[in-house]
């Protein structure tokens, strides 16, 4: 794992399996993004069968198959949709194109699990919405920054023990490395990726609803630019955001693909945690000039500091909770609403969004 490449960042964890050999068998359908390799790991690592996989890239499909040679090689989409043993279908295609998949496969009577951003539009959030009321199946997403995070596992468990108390704000920083000449060219277009609130904001808006334990939030103000990538004009390079919760916890977020090839790893993602009784800071990636490894956890409150070094320590307890909700009808895992309105929230910050440019000649006037 190159842990200077967030594209193909795949965490793997502890193998902590909560059913039978065969009990849950899933396929990977859309391979144009990196985390399907680490959405893949974690169903694995939850006691999940592998089972076959299908894109129309066959040099996608070879990288794949060497890294996961249990998985079958597939003629096409339709033979895995309509393959009765196959419990979920993983995938993490071409943003803009994740919901159609999505569709489709509940469609097949199979549940299914996406990278983020799971959606573009709120047209699409809608449909999905709809299905999954429709068919009573999973709409799960891959929310990686907290999901396949220890230090970010472990903080949500700090807060549910009251460590801090009331959770009353968040800050949080996604900060990327844009690596342009190894990207493809639907990354650089705002149509197919949703702008990077929608995109990489979703992490930042999901941990907020999480940790607050809030149900609904309102987007009071957001802002996106493009400050070094000239040559892709809709691309975006920089976003932040300011959301106020239902139940009265605040949210400052910012992410951008601005990180110096310097660091020692794609981005020094952060989190703040700010309660009533003390403070939790996550530091996700790393710990600049002092440890290369991630997963730091600060704990100030009225006992005292401490440091938590939790890389290898916690796991990732929401793919075997996803893979029991799927096979019990529960939401243990997360919450088919809370999945959806964090996306609908991104999505909504990114629309409301000033293009820093813009308002930069307004101001001058």
């Amino acid at each position: 794992m190159d842990k200077k490449d967030g594209m193909n960042y795949a965490p793997k964890g502890k193998v902590n399996r909560v059913v039978n050999e065969g009990e849950f068998t899933f396929a990977a359908i859309g391979l144009d993004h990196g985390h399907i390799y680490a959405m893949c790991n974690g169903l694995l690592e939850a006691g999940g069968e592998l089972v076959a996989v299908y894109d129309p890239d066959m040099e996608k499909v070879k990288a794949f198959i060497e890294t996961f040679p249990q998985a079958e090689v597939s003629k096409s989409e339709e033979d895995l949709l309509t393959n009765p043993s196959i419990k979920l279908i993983a995938g993490a295609s071409i943003p803009s194109m994740r919901c159609e998949l999505g569709l489709k496969v509940l469609d097949h009577g199979k549940h299914y699990f996406v990278d983020k951003p799971a959606f573009t539009t709120k047209e699409q959030v809608e449909k999905a919405k709809a299905k999954t009321e429709e068919t009573g199946l999973r709409w799960g997403i891959y929310y990686s920054e907290r999901l396949h995070v220890e230090g970010a596992v472990f903080a949500g468990q700090l807060i549910e023990e009251g460590a801090i108390g009331r959770v009353v704000q968040v800050i949080g920083t996604g900060p990327h490395r844009a690596n342009p000449s190894i990207r493809p060219d639907w990354f650089f277009e705002r149509e197919h990726v949703g702008g990077i609130l929608c995109d990489i904001g979703s992490h930042q808006i999901e941990q907020f609803l999480h940790y607050t334990g809030a149900k609904d939030a309102k987007v009071l103000h957001s802002k996106v630019a493009n400050y070094r990538f000239k040559d892709y004009p809709s691309f975006e390079d920089f976003g932040d955001a300011t959301l106020l919760a239902d139940n009265g916890a605040t949210f400052y977020f910012r992410v951008d693909w601005l990180t110096p090839d310097g660091l020692g790893t794609w981005g020094d993602g952060r989190v703040t945690i700010l309660g009533t009784d003390g403070y939790i800071e996550v530091r996700k990636y790393i710990n600049i000039a002092q440890q290369d490894s991630g997963d730091h956890v600060y704990l100030v409150n009225h006992e005292g500091e401490k440091h938590y070094a939790c890389h290898g320590k916690v796991g990732y307890p929401f793919f075997g909770e996803f893979i029991l909700d799927c096979l019990n009808g529960t939401e243990k895992a997360m919450t088919q609403e809370h999945a959806f309105k964090a996306a609908e929230l991104c999505i909504e910050a990114q629309d409301m969004a000033i293009r820093v440019e813009e308002a930069s000649r307004i101001t001058s006037k």
